[in-house]
Order: C-alpha cells, then sequence, then structure tokens
C-alpha cells in the first residue's frame, strides 16, 4: 500500500508516494502559471490547481491514505452548491489590500489581532483578503446574501472540491488573523474586524483528521493529513523539541523553530508565533515563524534579467577572493517588501557598492549572500525567545548551492545540514500515516562547519536594510 503527499505549492503541484519500506519517490510535478494582473497583484487560477492535484493523484496506485500541504496564506472564495471558484486563488505574495491595512493600522485596531491572533496587520495574511473578495467580487455579495458563500485558504476549496469535506486545519487557519491562537476557533471580535462572517469560513479541524475521501482511479482513498506546508517541511526535517529550527528556501525563505507547548508573542521583533501542528487527540504544537519574502525569487528574477544564465554558474566564486559584503557589495532582497523583523511592505529592493568595474557574478554573490543576511536576521530574532539548537537544517532549490550553504555556516556560526530527501512531503506523509509506517527514509545529509567568521558583516548589512525601508509610497 501507498501514501501519497500531495504537496501543493506556489509554483507547482508535486506528488510524492511513500511504500511499506519507508522509501520516498516522486510521482508528478505539473507547473502553474503566474498571474500578475496589476502591479502587487499575484493570482493563480483555481481550476488549473484542482485539475493539477487531480492529476498528481490519478498517477498513483494503490493508495491507502492521502496528506495534502498548501500555500499557507492564499485565499479564493466559491460557490457552496456548485463548488465553482468565484474568483482566482490571491496568492500570497499578492499586496492589494495594504490600503486596507493601512486604515485599521491608523484606527489603532493592530493590538487586537496581535493579542488574539498572534499576527502583525500585514497584507501577506489572509483576512485582508477575504475582506477585498467581499467588497470587490460582485458574485460573492450575491453569494453571501443566498447563503450560499463560502471563502477559505486554499486547503478548504481543495477538500470541499474534491473531498466534500468544508474543512481547514488548525495549522492553516493560524495563518489567516482571524483565528484565535489560543481557542483554535474563529474569533468573533476579529472576523467582525475584517468584515468576514464566521459562517462562511471552514470548520477548523485538527492537523491529522478526518478530511472526507476523493475519488481516484474507481475508488475513494481517504485525506488523514492536512497542513500548511512551511509547517509540514518543519515535521519533515524532524524538529519535534523547543529549540529545533529549519529553514525552507523556496520562493520565499521561511523559518520555523518549536517552542512547544508555549506561545511566544513577538510584536516588537516581527516574528509570528503560529501552529505547527495539532495531532488528533492531543494539544496544539506552536513555533514561531519569520519569513523572508524574496530567496529563490530574487535568484529567479536575476536569471530573467541575464545576470546569468545556467545555476552551475553561481555554485561557486573562485575568481573572487573575498566575498561581495568584504568588498563593500551589498544587496537587500526586498522585491516584495521585508518581512521578519521588519515587516515593511515599502521597502525596495536595492544594490549598494556598485561601481564601473562590478560585472555579473558580483552582482550575483551579492544577491546570493544578501539572501543569507537576512535569514540570519530572522534566526538572530528567534533565538531571543529560543535558544536554537546549534544545528540548522535546511531545504528548498538554494540548499543545493555550496556557496550559499557555506556563507549561512559562517554567518550563523552553526552548522548546517542539508537533508537530501523532500523534507515538505515528508513530512506531509509521516503526518497522514501516523503511526502505521514510521521508517521513513529521510536519504543522506550534506553538512556545512562554519570555516571564517561572517557575523561581523550583519551590521553593514543592516545599514543598507535600514537604506531599503519606506522606499515605496
Amino acid at each position: 500500500m501507498t501514501i501519497l503527499a500531495i504537496d501543493q505549492g506556489t509554483t507547482s503541484t508535486r506528488a510524492f508516494a511513500i511504500n511499506n519500506s519507508g522509501a520516498v519517490r516522486i510521482v508528478k510535478v505539473i507547473k502553474h502559471q503566474q498571474f500578475y494582473p496589476k502591479p502587487g497583484w499575484v493570482e493563480h487560477d483555481p481550476e488549473e490547481l484542482i485539475n493539477n492535484i487531480q492529476l498528481c493523484i490519478d498517477s498513483c496506485d494503490d493508495l491507502q491514505t492521502i496528506g495534502i500541504d498548501n500555500q499557507g496564506e492564499s485565499c479564493l472564495a466559491w460557490n457552496a452548491k456548485t463548488k465553482r471558484a468565484i474568483c482566482p486563488v490571491i496568492v500570497w505574495q499578492d499586496n492589494r489590500t495594504h490600503y486596507h491595512i493601512e486604515q485599521l493600522l491608523s484606527d489603532n485596531k493592530e493590538d487586537l489581532v496581535l493579542e488574539r491572533a498572534g499576527l502583525p496587520l500585514d497584507s501577506y495574511f489572509s483576512g485582508a483578503k477575504f475582506s477585498w473578495i467581499l467588497k470587490n467580487v460582485p458574485e460573492a455579495k450575491i453569494l453571501l446574501k443566498q447563503g450560499l458563500l463560502r471563502m477559505g485558504t486554499t486547503d478548504a476549496f481543495f477538500l470541499d472540491r474534491l473531498a466534500d469535506r468544508f474543512a481547514t486545519d488548525i495549522s492553516t487557519a493560524s495563518r489567516t488573523s482571524l483565528m484565535n491562537l489560543r481557542t483554535g476557533q474563529w474569533d468573533e471580535d476579529l472576523c467582525f474586524l475584517f468584515d468576514v462572517p464566521s459562517d462562511v469560513l471552514p470548520e477548523i479541524n485538527n492537523t491529522t483528521a478526518d478530511f472526507g475521501d476523493i475519488l481516484t482511479n474507481g475508488k475513494r482513498v481517504p485525506v488523514s493529513a492536512s497542513v500548511v506546508d512551511q509547517q509540514a517541511a518543519l515535521y519533515g526535517h524532524g524538529c519535534k523539541t523547543t529549540g529545533d529550527a529549519k529553514i525552507t528556501f523556496g520562493t520565499g525563505a521561511f523559518a520555523l523553530v518549536v517552542t512547544g507547548k508555549t506561545i511566544h508573542q513577538s510584536a516588537a521583533q516581527g516574528l509570528l508565533p503560529t501552529v505547527a501542528w495539532q495531532k488528533k487527540g492531543e494539544k496544539p504544537v506552536y513555533a514561531l515563524d519569520g519569513g523572508v519574502f524574496s530567496a529563490g525569487a530574487a535568484i529567479n528574477w536575476a536569471k530573467s534579467l541575464g545576470l546569468f544564465s545556467n545555476y552551475d554558474q553561481i555554485q561557486q566564486f573562485p575568481s573572487r577572493k573575498q566575498s561581495a559584503i568584504e568588498r563593500e557589495l551589498v544587496f537587500v532582497p526586498a522585491l516584495s517588501g521585508l518581512g521578519c523583523p521588519h515587516w515593511d511592505r515599502k521597502a525596495g529592493g536595492l544594490w549598494l557598492g556598485l561601481s564601473l568595474d562590478t560585472e555579473p557574478m558580483d552582482l550575483m554573490q551579492s544577491i546570493l549572500e544578501g539572501i543569507v543576511f537576512r535569514a540570519a536576521e530572522v534566526i538572530n530574532a528567534m533565538n531571543d525567545f529560543v535558544k536554537i539548537t546549534d544545528t540548522i537544517s535546511i531545504d528548498g532549490g538554494l540548499s543545493t548551492n555550496t556557496y550559499f550553504c557555506q556563507f549561512l555556516a559562517d554567518v550563523l556560526n552553526l552548522q548546517i545540514i542539508v537533508p537530501s530527501a523532500e523534507l515538505t512531503a515528508l513530512g506531509t506523509a509521516r503526518l497522514a500515516a501516523g503511526k502505521q509506517l514510521k521508517d521513513m527514509r529521510g536519504g543522506s545529509i550534506k553538512r556545512y562547519q562554519p570555516k571564517s567568521d561572517k557575523q561581523q558583516y550583519l551590521h553593514r548589512f543592516k545599514d543598507a536594510v535600514a537604506r531599503s525601508k519606506n522606499w515605496k509610497s
């Protein structure tokens, strides 16, 4: 029998199968389109996502159970009767609600959101996106009056459409700004603040629960786990003890550290208390989350500009005896603003230290380093609350870059380990499997030990960050 993990991410949907021996293999990968209809807007086609998930599930036979991880804050609305979406998916990167957020900030409403949801007021989260849909999508208003409107993060749409279960899990709900972090339920005051009726939102379940079943290859297969992708990765990395931390370097970079039963409120540092997971019959496990909005996205942007053509070109920089920052060249990857610990969506990406002899490879070296420094800012902020262990596990596209990984070890002065397995899928599968399958092999591990002290350059990078802040109107 096979356990199937569906990783529905920002750029693709991927299916991974785990057999009785615990071996993980990739079954199918389907990329989907990114739509940018206006500056600051990012959308996905919900029908494309649904079709891709079904195709991934249908690509695997002899399934025992399915686990699905999702994008987190990406959300949409749909018709309760037809199950058809009435708007595009508004992706987590989307910033269309910034005016609404600014109004709430000027009305001094952030304290309520911080106290109840543990989150700052920011267009990153789903609450303001739901409000935007209600105000700007005509069909949403009609369906609301008819009692046929459903709204939710993408996981709730997938489950409602494919498994006939209108539900989300507690880790995903904790990313909306509408869930009370202590009760694990929708908070009426928060829903009132964002003008989102709680009865249009899905039921909040444990991370491991009965999420219905999906028809595939002539039979119905149960969905036994649903979780945010970053929390799935945390579980896949084996981070289960307080102080265990991981960083996933995907489109953005997302660091999480386990805090156990403790909810850490850390508004000043820009860290987000969040539910890591809640297994059936157990209490929630909490974590601190810190995000860097542009990581792999910055690399792809640089490639689109022609700064490099092959990823092998940026694995090492042998002709450059020093790091870029040692040569006073700095890049701040604020291409979509700054996340933790700054939370400034008006910040702009910038280079400092450009000169007539600056070459494309110098720019690429500085981009890699800039992403490392931003990740280091997040980890240092976390360390003020929870003592980080002396090893951090990382994954994602940039974890294959040897220069990047070594520079990260040098800046953090910690051992960096890079498992070879697909950690998000592995975590999703482990949650879905429960106690049925204990031995899931995570593959080999590559280790990077600190070789030189790069921590001293953080102050230079922070100076550059200060210059990038509040740049956009």
